[in-house]
């Protein structure tokens, strides 16, 4: 099964994501930032704060209010 071997959040709200197979990419988040939860990524040292989690999912420790 294919897993995020690791993740690194650049400055430009950009992801540089790299597989357990070698392949590399760049995953934007800016056009996600006007969004929902998302918006709290707005935040660059919140942003920088990614890390793979399961199986190429990313994970943000997105904080949740509840109204």
């Amino acid at each position: 099964m294919l897993k995020v071997k690791s993740v690194f959040a650049e400055n430009d709200y950009t992801l540089f994501v790299e597989l357990s197979d070698g392949r590399t990419g760049i995953f934007d988040v800016k056009p996600y930032l006007e969004k929902g939860v998302f918006k709290q990524l707005k935040n660059k040292n919140y942003f920088k704060q990614v890390k793979p989690f399961f199986y190429g999912i990313i994970k943000f420790h997105i904080k949740h209010s509840i109204k």
